[in-house]
């Protein structure tokens, strides 16, 4: 018989947002916005779900509907640290898998969060994360979107806002870069990440990466210290998260219909 993996699921859940302030506690459908969040990683099988903030009313929203909730510092640079100070508080083990599922997803498929997490455990690295096939040259070339290389096991090798792999000869032809070449392994980073405890231990007290300064990719100071981010393929791109008004309203609408 199988082991059913265990994984935790925190869900950093920071008050303040230049666009939306309070944007945690956005009604959706009756229901705060993180907690429509953290019901979504239930579904996918994590054996624990916890909101971590920075604000008292998100705690007192998260608890009313029986979530367990962890009310941390709100100095934190990175969710990557709320993360860490979570792992320290819970004493979880160094082996212990947890998933980062961010507070602005309520649409977030389950069994991304459950790929995530398989993908730290079959990989062994101490991180794992999700991209997905690039076709569009536009995509490709607009610094908006992240992409990542891997190596032969499926490790990144690099992580960036430019088009890489650069395909010279075929855009040589190209000078316009409409198309991409056929097969060519570019792929679309997606933002969700898992990591081994010990990782999130060490991670308050590495040095800031030269690199991640440059791309604005906080990935890159763990690539930069030799660690390995494991990244799964996946075949389709999650739902979009709220980051703007507009994204409000439009998830507003859609949860009045379910």
């Amino acid at each position: 018989m199988q082991a059913v993996l265990q994984f935790k699921v925190v869900i950093p859940a920071r008050y303040a947002s230049t666009r939306l302030p309070g944007k945690p506690l956005l009604d959706l459908g009756g229901k705060p916005m993180v907690v429509r969040v953290a019901e979504r990683a239930l579904l996918a099988g994590a054996d624990e779900v916890l909101v971590a903030t920075d604000h008292p009313e998100v705690l007192a929203a998260a608890e009313r509907h029986g979530l367990r909730a962890l009310l941390t510092r709100s100095d934190h640079a990175t969710g990557t640290d709320r993360l860490a100070e979570v792992a320290a508080v819970a004493g979880w083990d160094d082996d212990t898998m947890v998933v980062n599922v961010q507070g602005d997803e309520p649409l977030i498929d389950p069994a991304l969060i459950a790929r995530t997490a398989a993908q730290l455990a079959e990989s062994g690295a101490e991180i794992a994360t999700v991209a997905h096939p690039l076709a569009d040259a536009a995509d490709f070339f607009n610094p908006n979107i992240v992409k990542v290389v891997r190596n032969a096991v499926g490790d990144a090798l690099y992580f960036s806002r430019a088009p890489i792999p650069y395909a010279r000869d075929h855009f040589a032809r190209e000078a316009g870069g409409e198309t991409l070449p056929a097969a060519m392994p570019a792929y679309r980073h997606v933002g969700l990440y898992a990591y081994r405890a010990h990782f999130l231990r060490r991670y308050s007290g590495l040095t800031p990466s030269p690199l991640e300064g440059i791309e604005a990719l906080e990935q890159l100071r763990a690539l930069w210290h030799g660690f390995r981010i494991s990244v799964a393929i996946v075949d389709h791109l999650p739902a979009a998260g709220v980051d703007t008004p507009d994204d409000a309203r439009r998830l507003q609408e859609w949860f009045k219909k379910v």
